[in-house]
């Protein structure tokens, strides 16, 4: 039985196309598109429509979640000039990548809703083109927007990025992820091929000749090793340099035989600080929870045992970094201070509650400067 076809073992007999009769993947689709298909997806029984119109519907929700919450991350820090800083480029170029990786969930849709591979080579490699430049986009960014935290926080006084430095960042992450874009799309290196259900596309990892072997391992160390080593140091660092520097004000606050060093506005500062710390070190636990379950898949299929990886199996690590794109956004709008200020004023039927520090230190200043001519008259 074919039921839910996680771990089918492979059927190396030529299905019948009598009704009511399983077919294998691929059974229907012509030779000139079946040619761009890997031999490995076509040993498997196809899957029961219900699965993908299932997939079908979980895309709508990812579709519709990105859409709404990068859209209003694009909007309100583009339109608000308390937003227009540096670090919050990366946070604007994050929110991009993952806006353009979900507009291409209609090719998915179309196929899933059709049972296949209907959009044929050329959706194929819109599909597998757009996720290699976001996603890789994506990792990126994320590893920027961890070095901004890093020279932020370990730094205060010096470190902080200007405008065009995060700009020329910026363009570099763009140049960055074009090579591994552009050489998979022309077959120059490596090649995209569908996956899974033959609804997603990808780079090709299951073909074992010298040449793709290499490209995989070069597309595994540029993106997704290198930002994640960037991002695991300039994290580690931060908790290093917090934790040395509490020390430190716990040992002179001892000698000193007060509770705290902090005063009330330091505190509040360095709470927004650390909010907009924290959201970015979940975004980028989320981007390493969804990117290395697809990292570990083209190992195996490159180098390991390529029966592990059936069609349904494949469609987990499709799903996990679809879902970050979703996710990010809402991490910002929860966790960014000024970003909900500003969403508060924008759409104040959501109902948010946040105060505008600064506007409390005016009425505080207001007050104080009220009182001595209180006291004149």
């Amino acid at each position: 039985m074919g039921t839910l076809n996680w771990t089918n073992q492979p059927s190396f007999q030529a299905r019948l196309l009598d009704s009511g009769i399983i077919h294998n993947l691929g059974w229907n689709l012509p030779p000139e598109e079946l040619a761009h298909v890997p031999e490995h997806w076509l040993m498997y029984p196809e899957p029961d429509k219900s699965l993908h119109l299932l997939l079908g519907m979980v895309y709508v929700f990812f579709f519709m979640a990105s859409m709404i919450g990068n859209g209003i991350v694009l909007w309100v820090f583009t339109t608000a000039k308390s937003l227009r800083t540096a670090s919050n480029m990366f946070v604007v170029n994050l929110a991009l990548c993952d806006f353009v990786m979900m507009l291409k969930s209609p090719i998915f849709l179309y196929n899933a809703f059709h049972y296949g591979f209907e959009m044929g080579h050329f959706g194929c490699q819109i599909f597998a083109g757009m996720g290699s430049m976001t996603g890789i986009g994506a990792g990126m960014t994320n590893a920027a927007i961890a070095y901004d935290r890093y020279t932020t926080i370990t730094r205060p006084f010096d470190g902080k990025l200007t405008r065009t430095k995060a700009m020329f960042i910026i363009l570099f992450i763009w140049f960055y992820t074009v090579p591994w874009t552009v050489m998979p799309m022309m077959e120059i290196w490596g090649r995209f091929a569908p996956e899974g259900f033959l609804t997603t596309c990808s780079f090709d990892y299951l073909t074992r000749t010298f040449d793709n072997r290499l490209f995989v391992g070069a597309i595994f160390t540029f993106s997704y090793v290198i930002p994640m080593s960037m991002i695991i140091y300039f994290y580690s660092q931060i908790v290093s340099k917090v934790f040395s520097h509490e020390k430190a004000l716990r040992e002179q606050a001892k000698k000193m035989n007060v509770e705290s060093l902090r005063a009330n506005q330091q505190q509040n500062a360095e709470s927004a600080e650390m909010r907009i710390a924290k959201a970015a070190i979940t975004i980028c636990f989320l981007y390493v929870a969804s990117w290395t379950p697809y990292a570990v898949e083209s190992l195996i299929g490159a180098y390991g045992n390529q029966a592990l990886l059936t069609p349904g199996v494949s469609m987990i690590p499709a799903c996990a970094c679809k879902l970050v794109a979703c996710i990010d956004p809402y991490i910002y709008a929860i966790s960014h201070p000024k970003f909900r200020i500003e969403l508060q004023k924008r759409l104040p039927w959501l109902a948010i509650k946040e105060k505008d520090v600064s506007d409390t230190q005016s009425v505080a200043t207001e007050q104080s400067a009220a009182q001595p001519q209180q006291a004149q008259t």
